[in-house]
């Protein structure tokens, strides 16, 4: 099996992996009463996209053909690796008797792993500019600003840090705020330099790859 297809594969397969972890604590959200909570907890939704990103680049792969845009692929990064950083750092000391062990291993663990590693193995095809990048930082200011609106009005927060009702009230909030937008921004720099270095070292490594048609391989309950 050829490199290619290799990372193809394994796109889709942690592709459907994702997918059926996404799928069963739905189903368990379903039975505990939280359904519509479930679609604003931060991880769901990126682990949403990273799946699909992965099995709709893995298919192209598979087919010869290019899959996900890079900046869309950069960006899956980001949302992971932070789900999983914010996860393993703050609240994975917060599971209790709904959480689905291997489930929430997936979703902060596995799966924020397996799209840093893709971007390593199969860095960026053209270099990509911290300008075009900074688009990233969109969904979670805006996923930041939906769920302080949201939290007052129904009365439920998806993480400790966004409640204001804690300790601390709207300073603990501001504060945790202002420290993981630097993280995402801290880390969206990073990821793009080690893209943009990784295709360079790519590109000097395999002066025939350069054709655009060439494919380089490759919750707790509150998630």
């Amino acid at each position: 099996m050829t490199k290619q297809r290799t990372v193809g594969v394994l796109r889709v397969a942690f592709g459907l992996l994702g997918l059926t972890a996404l799928t069963v604590g739905y189903d368990r959200d379903i039975h505990t009463g939280y359904t519509t909570d479930f679609w604003f907890y931060f991880t769901n939704l990126s682990n949403l996209f990273g799946a699909f990103l992965l099995l709709a680049g893995g298919s192209a792969v598979l087919r010869g053909r290019p899959g996900a845009s890079d900046l869309a692929r950069g960006a899956a990064v980001l949302y992971l690796v932070i789900t999983g950083l914010v996860y393993w750092a703050l609240l994975a000391n917060t599971i209790d008797a709904q959480t689905i062990k291997w489930q929430n291993y997936i979703v902060h663990g596995v799966m924020p792993v397996v799209l840093l590693l893709d971007w390593l193995v199969s860095p960026p095809r053209t270099r990509l500019g911290y300008g075009r990048a900074s688009a990233w930082l969109v969904f979670p200011i805006l996923y930041l600003a939906v769920s302080l609106i949201r939290g007052p009005i129904v009365r439920w927060w998806p993480y400790d840090f966004l409640d204001p009702t804690q300790p601390g009230g709207y300073t603990h909030v501001a504060t945790w705020s202002v420290i993981v937008t630097g993280v995402f921004v801290l880390f969206m720099l990073l990821i793009v330099f080690l893209g943009n270095q990784l295709s360079r070292s790519s590109s000097e490594s395999d002066p025939g790859s350069g054709s655009p048609s060439s494919e380089r391989s490759f919750s707790t309950r509150s998630a």
